[in-house]
């Protein structure tokens, strides 16, 4: 037999060369792909762009945050601008199309969410006007986790109690003080060595309790005392807190029960957990309000003192998620879950492991990166 048109058309066959042009685009292509499957389902930089976890972590910390621990969470906005969050650089428009959302659902992970773990999670309040964002195209949010879902959280003169049991405060963790002096001003360069802060617009100097114990024995203090709100000093905190509109329509309910509460004197509270039912009245409907109807997507009507859930008249309700406390380590400037309420367990993004570089805009040329931070484990 004759193979000789074979061979033949074996040996005129060759492979294309792809050009330079080609091969790039397919390394750019695949370079894509791999960075966004690490970021959505391993591990993700992160940056710290405000105070509210000082000192525990400075502005301009740069973290890693695993997806691993709590579970990689799939995308639910698919259709998104790779390597943007929610909006595109220079032109300040939407990077994602919400004309396909997918429901949520976390993979397994190495554990939950526990209590004084370091946690990113999606802002809640941007389900509201007018951003309207879906949970994971929500800015990114940074804080220490307070309390987990079925835990009765309080804050009593600032110190945080979970289930009638003071919680371990941070090492880190910072109030404002009220500081006197003999007239003699203090050192600039002592306030400097201890981190005594003075944010933009404050009005008493902000430190850790080490700091605090340090300069209460310097002869030129007269006094130095917390600057803590007393109890029954109501203050603008959820659930009647009139600076976010979401809460408004808890205010006709929440005005029947006096929630005389502040940022360092609040509750007692429970935090939702799957499958709790909680009675609705008028002390827990404004509470759960929020849940309920923005977070478990329940249509909620007040008509008269009837509490309408999808149309039918509710006197309970049974959570379908857990939810969780985030509270910032710097107590007296953070926005955090006093101001408005439950982190809900599907924004949750994931937890902050360590510090990998740190710079101090604030710092000369030369002394901007902060070496003693890199590589930092996060506590």
């Amino acid at each position: 037999m004759n193979w000789k048109f074979w061979n033949k058309k074996k040996t005129n066959t060759k492979a294309k060369k792809k050009t330079k042009s080609r091969e790039w685009l397919d390394a750019i292509v695949f370079a894509v792909i791999a960075a966004t499957l690490i970021r959505t389902f391993f591990i993700e930089a992160y940056t710290i762009p405000t105070p509210s976890m000082e000192r525990s972590l400075l502005v301009g910390d740069f973290l890693f945050v695993s997806k691993l621990n709590y579970g990689p969470r799939t995308p639910m906005t698919p259709v998104a601008f790779p390597f943007a969050h929610h909006t595109m650089p220079l032109i300040n428009t939407k990077a994602y199309w919400d004309g396909i959302k997918l429901p949520y659902y976390r993979l397994p992970g190495f554990s939950d969410v526990k209590k004084g773990d370091v946690v990113v999670f999606n802002y809640p309040m941007d389900a509201d006007s007018p951003l309207y964002r879906p949970v994971d195209k929500r800015e990114n949010f940074i804080k220490r986790c307070q309390g987990v879902g079925g835990d009765t959280l309080s804050v009593v003169n600032a110190q945080v109690f979970i289930n009638g049991k003071a919680a371990e405060n941070p090492p880190e963790a910072q109030i404002d003080y009220s500081v006197q002096t003999t007239g003699v001003n203090l050192n600039p360069d002592v306030l400097q060595d201890l981190h005594v802060s003075m944010y933009e617009g404050a009005t008493y100097p902000t430190m850790t309790k080490d700091a605090y114990l340090t300069l209460k024995g310097y002869s030129n203090i007269k006094s130095i005392t917390p600057n803590i709100k007393k109890q029954g000093d109501a203050d603008w905190v959820y659930p009647t807190n009139p600076n976010h509109p979401a809460v408004a329509p808890n205010l006709l309910f929440a005005k029947q029960h006096d929630f005389k509460w502040n940022v360092d004197n609040y509750g007692p509270i429970i935090i939702p957990k799957k499958g709790w039912t909680v009675k609705l009245d008028t002390v827990t409907y404004p509470i759960y309000a929020r849940c309920i109807s923005v977070y478990e997507n329940n249509k909620v009507q007040i008509v008269g003192n009837d509490i309408l859930i999808n149309g039918k008249k509710a006197d309970s309700y049974t959570f379908k998620m857990n939810y969780y406390w985030m509270m910032g380590d710097n107590r007296h400037d953070s926005d955090d879950s006093r101001f408005w309420g439950f982190v809900p367990e599907d924004h949750i993004v994931g937890k902050a492991l360590f510090v990998w570089m740190s710079i101090d805009d604030d710092a000369s040329f030369f002394s901007k990166i902060r070496w003693s931070r890199l590589f930092k484990i996060i506590h």
